[in-house]
């Protein structure tokens, strides 16, 4: 049977109330009744209900987080800086995979609100104003980690996507390639939009205009990356450099080039947009922004438990700073 509460305080020969202040940290309870209290506790094997515990306080010290796909190293490296913020301040957290499907991403949001957590962490690509209104109106409050809604009204954590891609695609045009091609996502978000907006501000500087023909889209896969590469390969003149704005399609890009005997960086150079740990593991070893992912997650769960403590928040959406690393898929 169950251990309960009430066996802990008949064994200790204390009340319930004792033992609920010793189980929860209340400090107005003398030493030897603590140690007394504390050794009936792991004699007897009792582990507090978090669910009773939480109806009475009303909390559950729980976090839901909500990702696209934790398989995706980005995103692990992201939950990472999560988890070990939430482990700091006692919160544990409840781990769902979206798979960047709208209808479970939203059915995922109110299935953590009917968990009762305290607080959610959300990562999505495209924030419609179905996310927003369900997001706002939520009964707790909310974070967002490297996502980004038009609004701006939903706290959140991020880089400026805009700044990053055009400096990512002005370095490749102070490398000598006059229009770098771009390989994006097929989602339709504000991060995608921003990270356009940079690479499209750069090309206008050089050029009179876009050419549509030098952009292609990926599903942010390794695989949509290779088929990038034989796109890229196809066109009557192929471009002397790619930016790509993420590492994973940055690793198909180079591997689907060197599969049809180009050479990276010697016959077209490669940027890539991340600098999660694949970017040092792909020969030659990958040029990319660094967006500090494991900062980002850290943050969105630090800006949550002020929100969610009460605690004063100075900055609702920060912005995280980054820059560019140059390794060897670049000249």
């Amino acid at each position: 049977m169950n251990v309960t509460i009430y066996d802990v305080a008949r064994e200790a020969n204390v009340s319930m109330a004792t033992v609920s202040r010793v189980v929860n940290g209340n400090p107005n309870v003398k030493p030897a009744t603590r140690k007394k209290v504390l050794n009936t506790i792991e004699r007897l094997g009792y582990r507090p209900n978090a669910v009773a515990r939480g109806l009475a306080s009303k909390k559950t010290t729980t976090v839901g987080v909500i990702i696209p796909d934790i398989s995706n190293i980005f995103f692990s490296e992201l939950a990472r800086g999560i988890d070990d913020i939430a482990t700091m301040y006692k919160y544990n957290i409840i781990l769902s995979n979206s798979d960047q499907n709208k209808d479970k991403e939203l059915r995922l949001i109110n299935t953590m609100y009917e968990k009762q957590v305290d607080g959610l962490v959300y990562m999505g690509a495209t924030i419609t104003e179905e996310h927003v209104q369900q997001l706002k109106t939520a009964p707790v409050p909310v974070a967002l980690a490297a996502t980004l809604d038009a609004s701006e009204t939903i706290p959140s954590v991020n880089i400026d996507y805009e700044e990053a891609a055009y400096e990512a695609t002005i370095l490749l045009m102070e490398k000598g390639s006059k229009h770098p091609a771009y390989v994006t996502g097929e989602e339709d978000s504000d991060v995608n939009s921003r990270k356009f907006k940079g690479y499209s501000r750069a090309i206008k500087e050089k050029n009179d205009k876009v050419n549509d023909e030098l952009i292609f889209k990926g599903n942010f896969s390794y695989e949509s990356g290779i088929e990038a590469a034989n796109q890229i390969l196809e066109l009557d003149k192929t471009p002397d450099s790619v930016f790509v704005s993420t590492d994973e399609m940055a690793l198909g890009v180079i591997h689907g080039f060197q599969d049809k005997g180009i050479n990276v960086p010697e016959d077209i150079q490669v940027v890539g947009f991340d600098n999660t740990r694949l970017a040092t593991m792909v020969r030659p070893t990958l040029t990319t922004v660094v967006q500090p992912t494991y900062d980002i997650g850290a943050v969105a769960m630090r800006l949550l438990t002020k929100y969610m403590n009460k605690e004063t928040v100075e900055e609702q959406n920060v912005v995280l700073p980054h820059r560019i690393i140059e390794r060897n898929s670049t000249k």
